[in-house]
């Protein structure tokens, strides 16, 4: 795993630094449980105060692993044993929101799409790069959210600006993100790393009895009901997606480079 991610400690901030950077980062399912195990490592350290998650090169994450050597692992080929419980996808954001008490600041140095921008979004605060793609891509291969970005969405976005933002398969870079809500913070790309390593020191210099309290009580007055249910909803819906033909057309169009052509079934 060390080779697929880059993880070093300086004083109370654990960075986690997303290392494939031949794919863009996109997600083996070595590379996805190994990010999920980084981050409970992290929270089960009581060293560590602040977790920051990034990537290398010009991608934050490019989602799952399309590529065709991927097929042993993919939703698209194997639905039923990837899809039917919550998998890698449904724990970002129960392990980076329920499990990992401590702060989780993500810094979007480059792309975040699909399943890399549920990561993004499940951190509990971003720092964009200008140059960064947020996109949620899930309607080109005829999918529906998954990864708890359903719920982060309609939380940065509100219920409206969710729908056009998955509907409108919207791409925005750093400052349209900032402006959205999706951020809180834009920055040139080449000052990100070093943004990120300061903010999260900023972060490490509370106590780390307070930091832990605010994200509980504030993740307990914002967050879905039962986020798990929610997940494993995301994932039964994104399962039946998948499944049509419509889907299959969607992504044979994708890999064509062609528009698709729909027929409702």
């Amino acid at each position: 795993m060390s080779s697929l991610l880059e993880i070093t400690q300086n004083g109370h901030v654990r960075t986690i630094r997303l290392n494939r950077p031949e794919k863009k980062n996109a997600l083996s399912q070595e590379f996805a449980w190994g990010i999920i195990e980084a981050v409970e490592q992290a929270a089960r350290d009581d060293e560590t105060w602040v977790v920051a998650i990034t990537g290398t090169d010009d991608a934050f994450c490019a989602g799952l692993d399309l590529s065709p050597e991927n097929k042993d692992f993919s939703p698209l080929t194997d639905q039923e044993s990837f899809l039917d419980d919550i998998g890698w996808v449904g724990r970002f954001p129960l392990v980076l929101r329920e499990v990992c008490e401590k702060p989780v600041v993500a810094g979007v140095n480059g792309v975040a799409v699909g399943a890399g921008l549920s990561l993004a979004m499940a951190a509990d605060m971003r720092i964009v790069a200008k140059s960064a793609r947020l996109m949620a891509g899930y309607t080109r291969i005829g999918g529906s959210p998954d990864g708890g970005l359903s719920w982060t969405l309609g939380q940065a976005l509100g219920y409206e600006g969710a729908m056009r933002f998955m509907l409108e398969n919207r791409t925005v870079n750093g400052e349209e993100a900032v402006a959205l809500g999706m951020a809180g913070e834009v920055v040139e790309d080449d000052v990100l790393a070093a943004r990120l390593e300061d903010y999260c020191q900023a972060l490490a210099k509370w106590s780390p009895i307070t930091t832990r309290a605010a994200k509980r009580v504030i993740g307990k007055a914002t967050r879905h009901p039962d986020l798990e249910a929610h997940v494993r909803l995301e994932l039964s819906t994104i399962r039946r997606c998948f499944g049509s033909e419509d889907a299959k057309e969607a992504r044979q169009a994708f890999f064509e480079k062609r528009a698709p052509q729909f027929k409702g079934r």
